[in-house]
């Protein structure tokens, strides 16, 4: 289903005329660094949150409204993949090739979001593996990643009309270009806030399935009755999943469990107060129907940045296009947030969020192609270069914990006797008397560090895992 390609050829290049960087010979196709270096920043900060966040809670997920450092990961994976749609598409002359392409790739990333976030994988902590299927969870990063790039690069194949390499540098000139793009974008908005806030959401019921829980087989009820809320119980969101993934599809254990309304422990994980309301029990998904719609939009803003790169080739054209964007969505997305107008929030991807992480995906990105691109300070970067051009292989060894639960697998005595928990316990928690200070060395050191160095000895080989 996947490949391991000993492959040198890139899979998003460019051209860099000789008046930008004296050294090169004209018309030579470089791979776009910046972009493979954002992408391992990306992957990076995936294993920092996940397996990080845990003891250091102001960098994982908001448990509701907000945004925390977690909360950028996915639309920065969204707008990196929006990117790459021209650069790669551009190359494939047949649309009926490119569809074939598109439609494979995203059958890719169905197969494995679902093998790895179905339930179906119980690593690193659990040493078995296996799924109710009446219990199988259908979103996930993966599948989510694979709708926003079916829809966007079909969109990219079927609606670009110009044939022209070289525009004018003006600040509108892509946006005429892609007209076609925008509208598509903005249809997508209407319907999102049109079943945001017009879906009526009744009371509703659900059992906890949860084996590890103490109200394991207890049923809830929970009142609503409303239109337009964006709380947690009685949003338009979590209502269209129970109704079409159905409950028992969803996932178990929401950032929203880590409220203040549902655990005295806040913002950490713990137990349940004695009155918290009913629906901290139940399951939500942030990857779910409605809000992987609105985050079709932060890849249509990264296809955007991608045709400035394939169209525009001045650094400065390119940069003021894109610095210019960064902040007019960051602008916009803070006051929708600070004026209670559209708050910030990951698991319902609205409009505010779109714009904030879009914003601040795009000057992220500006800043490393000053750094990488312009001021060729590569070597800083290498070891997210490497993560980067390997993403697929890091995500799923490292961030979904495959390696580490192979390696829990050769235990002595007790399943918690492995070489893992050993140098998180000796090497690190240990030599630093603190759990903290010790779980967050070794996810920079034992994890980060560590893949990034497979990475680049893969990348020595020409070995790359590619979808």
């Amino acid at each position: 289903m996947a490949e391991i390609k000993v492959d040198p050829v890139d899979n998003h290049t460019m051209v860099i005329p000789e008046t930008e960087i004296s050294a090169q010979k004209p018309r030579r196709t470089l791979r776009v660094a910046s972009l493979d270096i954002f992408r391992g920043l990306t992957v990076a900060l995936m294993i920092l949150v996940d397996d990080a966040g845990g003891e250091w809670p102001m960098i994982g997920h908001a448990p509701w409204h907000s945004c925390n450092l977690a909360d950028f990961v996915m639309p920065f994976f969204l707008f990196i993949v929006g990117m790459a749609i021209p650069l790669a598409l551009k190359r494939i002359p047949s649309k009926g090739k490119a569809v074939k392409k598109v439609v494979f790739r995203t059958l890719k990333l169905l197969f494995w979001g679902l093998l790895l976030q179905g339930g179906f994988s119980h690593a690193p902590d659990k040493l078995t593996y296996g799924v109710d299927m009446q219990m199988i969870r259908f979103c996930g990063i993966l599948q989510r990643i694979a709708f926003a790039y079916l829809v966007v690069a079909l969109a990219e194949i079927f609606l670009k009309d110009a044939q022209s390499n070289d525009i004018a540098a003006g600040y509108c000139s892509v946006f005429r270009l892609y007209c076609w793009h925008w509208l598509l974008g903005a249809c997508i908005l209407i319907l999102y806030l049109a079943m945001l806030y017009g879906t009526y959401v009744p009371d509703w019921q659900f059992a906890v399935h949860d084996k590890e829980s103490a109200d394991y087989g207890r049923v809830f009820t929970v009142d609503c009755n409303v239109r337009g809320k964006l709380n947690p119980p009685c949003n338009a969101v979590g209502y269209i999943d129970r109704e079409i993934l159905g409950i028992n599809h969803m996932y178990l254990k929401p950032a929203w469990r880590r409220a203040k309304a549902c655990t005295v422990n806040s913002p950490y994980e713990g137990p349940f107060i004695n009155d918290a309301p009913s629906w901290c029990h139940a399951p939500f998904e942030p990857e779910g129907i409605l809000s992987s719609i609105s985050a079709v939009l932060s890849t249509i803003i990264g296809v955007h940045f991608g045709h400035v790169l394939v169209h525009l080739k001045g650094h400065s054209e390119r940069l003021k296009q894109w610095i210019m964007m960064g902040f007019a969505l960051l602008i916009l997305g803070i006051i929708l947030h600070f004026t209670n107008a559209i708050p910030l929030n990951k698991q319902l991807y609205t409009f505010s969020y779109v714009c904030v992480t879009s914003g601040a995906a795009a000057l992220v990105f500006s800043a490393i192609y000053i750094l990488v691109d312009i001021w060729g300070l590569k070597y800083m970067f290498v070891p997210l270069k490497w993560i980067g051009m390997n993403a697929m292989l890091v995500y799923v060894m490292a961030a979904e914990g495959i390696f580490a639960g192979f390696i829990n697998g050769w235990y002595y005595e007790d399943p918690h006797n492995t070489l893992v928990y050993w140098i998180e316990k000796h090497i690190f928690i240990g030599v630093w008397n603190s759990r903290r200070v010790g779980i967050l060395l070794y996810v920079l050191f034992a994890e980060i560090i560590f893949w990034a160095i497979i990475a680049g000895i893969l990348h020595r080989f020409g070995i790359y895992w590619k979808l």
